[in-house]
């Protein structure tokens, strides 16, 4: 099945690759695409495709979107190219995401930052936020690898143990993995305000439904 889905993606990518050649605009949702499938392909030739994608769009000014940066940061993780992850991963305009929070403990975990890692999930765990914030969340998948980066470290283990079941007890541990990030699509919200905007309407008078109640 891995190779039948292998040569799809290669032949979507190559078809992608195609029209770059011939000068179609590229969207945004088209760069994440081919970053994605890049992603997919995790090889030493997609990630090199998918950096000069990167950097011709950002010759050319385009805005790429926070998503197609990220399948471009796991990408170059996935390569153990933790240079270019962090390069990536720097030029992402708004972090304060989960998929991005949980890149960047991948980032610390692979650069060998584990005091830097410690502390970052300890400001998770124990930093004074207000209600209305709500608290970074942490893959179990990544909380995993870091565990294991830290295991052969007893005062570091000591503290990530510690922090981890402060973690769940604040709910702050998903089980979602990194691939179930990436490709986590949000809800319209076009579609919910269209919604909200039908049923304050009347089905029975056709009018708004604060002057269908005052009339009735």
């Amino acid at each position: 099945i891995w190779n039948w889905l292998k040569m799809s993606f290669t032949g979507a990518l190559e078809v992608l690759i195609e029209m770059k050649n011939q000068d179609v605009k590229f969207s945004k949702d088209t760069y994440a695409l081919a970053f994605a499938i890049c992603y997919r392909l995790n090889s030493p030739e997609s990630l090199k495709i998918c950096t000069t994608l990167r950097e011709e769009a950002l010759i050319k000014g385009e805005v790429l979107s926070r998503r197609a940066s990220c399948f471009a940061v796991a990408l170059a993780l996935n390569q153990n190219q933790v240079a270019k992850a962090i390069s990536f991963f720097s030029q992402i305009m708004k972090q304060e995401n989960v998929l991005c929070a949980n890149l960047n403990i991948l980032i610390h975990i692979q650069a060998n930052m584990l005091k830097t890692l410690i502390e970052i999930l300890k400001d998770a765990a124990e930093g004074n936020l207000s209600k209305f914030v709500r608290r970074q969340e942490f893959s179990e998948e990544v909380l995993a690898k870091a565990r294991e980066k830290v295991k052969d470290m007893p005062a570091l283990l000591a503290r990530f143990d510690e922090i981890y079941r402060k973690l769940h007890i604040n709910g702050q541990v998903t089980t979602y993995t990194l691939d179930t990030l990436l490709c986590h699509t949000p809800g319209d919200r076009k579609s919910h305000m269209m919604l909200l905007n039908k049923r304050t309407v009347s089905h029975r008078t056709f009018q708004p439904l604060n002057q269908s109640l005052w009339a009735e």
